[in-house]
């Protein structure tokens, strides 16, 4: 089973975190929550609450598949200024793992600590203006090695079934997941 990291630091976007969740367990693939603080408990951009399976001290070390940068205006900014979140993150590039932020983690976790090295992405707003070792794309999700970037949380759903996809290394399973819970992917 593949397994995924998703890196919660707090203010971060629970709609970005909860669906990416949600559609990544829904296929079966094993998700493990991480909180960026000391505690498993972190909150959210709109103040929820949430208990995390990990923290990121107790995960270190593991291999993950995948991991997840949800964005947020707090969330984005904390997950770029923690030093083991972006050792985490490089560890996990370097083994050639998928790196997926969504949102404003690309331009200010990636971007802000020089992990995009050249790739293409796409982000939230106007971030990408300040980007300089990136190439923004106007995608709502833009694939680029084992980059997977999306723009937001409207695209979330595009981001989590392509993240899934990706993973599983077949469009099939994702596809039919889609049209089951009504969503035109």
């Amino acid at each position: 089973m593949k397994n995924v990291a998703v890196l919660l630091a707090p203010g971060f976007e629970e709609g970005e975190a909860i669906v990416t969740i949600d559609i990544l367990r829904r296929l079966n693939i094993g998700v493990t929550t991480i909180s960026c603080v000391d505690t498993r408990a972190v909150t959210s951009y709109h103040n929820i609450p949430m208990v995390a399976d990990a923290t990121l001290a107790e995960s270190f070390d593991t291999t993950f598949d995948a991991v997840v940068l949800p964005g947020g205006p707090d969330g984005s900014m904390n997950l770029a200024k923690n030093a083991g979140v972006i050792g985490f993150v490089r560890r996990h590039d370097e083994l050639g793992k998928f790196i997926c932020p969504i949102c404003s983690a690309a331009a200010r976790v990636l971007a802000g600590n020089g992990l995009l090295k050249g790739r293409r992405y796409v982000c939230s707003g106007d971030l990408w203006q300040q980007v300089t070792d990136g190439v923004y794309v106007d995608e709502d999700v833009v694939e680029d090695g084992n980059l997977i970037s999306g723009r937001g949380l409207g695209k979330v759903f595009d981001f989590a079934l392509t993240v899934a996809a990706r993973l599983e290394g077949s469009e099939a399973a994702a596809r039919d997941h889609a049209e089951h819970i009504y969503y035109p992917w």
